[in-house]
């Protein structure tokens, strides 16, 4: 990171998670690395579980989403005679970017490009020109065909560019110009050689990468990232600006709360799901029964049966942690004319009636207490009434679960774009919020 001296630790501990997660899969492992280093145990989907009061566990849900729990002393199996209050924060892992297509090897004279296609909704012109990298995961051939092996690969250098079109070759590039996902966003990958072949230079580099051979590769899941490090900005070094702000600031932010926060009773726990930018409706995703089946197995291993979690779920509380629109210095008009938010003013609380973001004055008013108690900047947010604005996976998920959900999260500017940018203040207000969640 640039400038790490105006770093503070929160910002220190959040580059280490922007420079590590680089894909969802690596997003997660990351995660396991902070939880396991606090004491958390693995627990794995498919087997029993024995859990025990006052114990951390973790479970590593398909590679890109992540469940953690910390258990109150009191939840002795057997020994509980009510459902356990549940608090719950969310976040989510995945990022707008490029994902490489099967056969991606495409040649245009003796330029190699990689066919991708778009993941979520990025801002595209911001991709031009950067130096990008790849990471994800490769499957490899086992004699068992229904256990393939999963390797995880990250490039450890810059490899890609997509490169822009001169404005001698376009002189309307400043009056705004429609990039072609299919056309114009194809990264440069090599001059092709001899030595290199044609059809498969990414498959080979792939399995130079994984340490197998081409052979053996059967699928992989790979995309493209920003390989710009993160930087501090501003005249007092009050900014961050780094790629995938949106949504590790949110996953750091459970992360931090739970390990810190702890659990004096009944149930806290994380969620860091995959796939929110492209709808949420995967096995993974907050769209779907991966929550509550989890829960279901957690309650049953307490001794506590299906009505018990019931109770809780609908008693309980999440908070919904994803970035928030910040007023923009040239765009001011963008914003509401009252309930808008400037970088450095704390944590947001996304409201809309419209529930794209879950929206509920009585439990919106848990959270604004917390952080009054706390002393926890934070600003109520909406969008302007003519503009739809994005959603969060905290509706999703609370329609889901029939649970009270409250949405919350750090306002940046320049979202969806390849960088992004934030307050150092902001992002420790966010901590604290999930930290006191937890405690209190």
């Amino acid at each position: 990171m640039k400038q790490q001296s105006f770093a503070s630790p929160v910002i220190q501990r959040l580059c280490q998670t922007l420079e590590a997660s680089v894909s969802p899969y690596h997003c997660i492992l990351e995660a396991q690395s902070q939880l396991s280093q606090a004491g958390f145990q693995t627990l794995s989907l498919t087997e029993p579980w024995t859990l025990t009061g006052g114990q951390r566990y973790l479970i590593n849900a398909f590679g890109s989403t992540l469940l953690a729990f910390v258990l109150g002393p009191e939840l002795l199996s057997g020994q509980i005679s009510s459902a356990p209050r549940l608090k719950l924060a969310a976040a989510h892992t995945d990022w707008p970017c490029f994902k490489v297509k099967p056969s991606p090897e495409v040649s245009t004279d003796r330029y190699g490009k990689l066919n991708v296609e778009v993941y979520g909704g990025p801002i595209l012109s911001t991709w031009m020109d950067r130096p990008l990298s790849a990471a994800g995961k490769v499957c490899v051939l086992t004699s068992d065909p229904f256990a393939p092996r999963t390797i995880y690969i990250r490039s450890s250098r810059p490899l890609f560019t997509i490169p822009s079109l001169a404005i001698h070759m376009n002189r309307e590039v400043n009056n705004g110009v429609a990039l072609n996902p299919q056309k114009d966003m194809l990264p440069l990958a090599a001059i092709l050689t001899q030595e290199l072949d044609r059809d498969h230079f990414f498959l080979n580099f792939l399995a130079q990468e994984a340490g197998c051979a081409p052979e053996e590769i059967l699928d992989y899941e790979i995309y493209l990232y920003n390989a710009d490090e993160p930087a501090i900005l501003g005249l007092s070094g009050e900014f961050l600006s780094a790629p995938r702000l949106d949504n590790l600031t949110s996953v750091q932010a459970c992360l931090t709360g739970l390990i810190e926060g702890g659990c004096s009773e009944g149930i806290c726990g994380i969620i860091l799901y995959d796939n929110e930018e492209v709808g949420s409706f995967t096995k993974q995703g907050a769209d779907s029964m991966l929550l509550e089946r989890v829960l279901e197995k957690l309650f049953l291993s307490l001794g506590l049966g299906r009505e018990s979690l019931l109770d809780s779920l609908m008693g309980g509380l999440m908070l919904s942690l994803d970035v928030a629109h910040a007023m923009h210095p040239n765009y001011p008009e963008k914003c509401d004319i009252k309930n808008q938010i400037v970088m450095g003013d704390g944590a947001a609380l996304k409201l809309a009636a419209s529930q794209a973001y879950a929206t509920d004055a009585s439990y919106v008013s848990v959270i604004e207490g917390l952080c009054r108690k706390h002393q926890i900047p934070y600003r109520k947010f909406s969008n302007r009434s003519d503009i739809r604005g994005g959603s969060t996976l905290g509706s999703i998920s609370s329609a889901r679960l029939n649970m009270p959900t409250v949405d919350a999260g750090v306002p940046i500017l320049s979202m969806h774009s390849s960088r992004e940018i934030l307050h150092q203040a902001d992002q420790a207000a966010l901590e604290n919020l999930t930290r006191a969640f937890f405690q209190g």
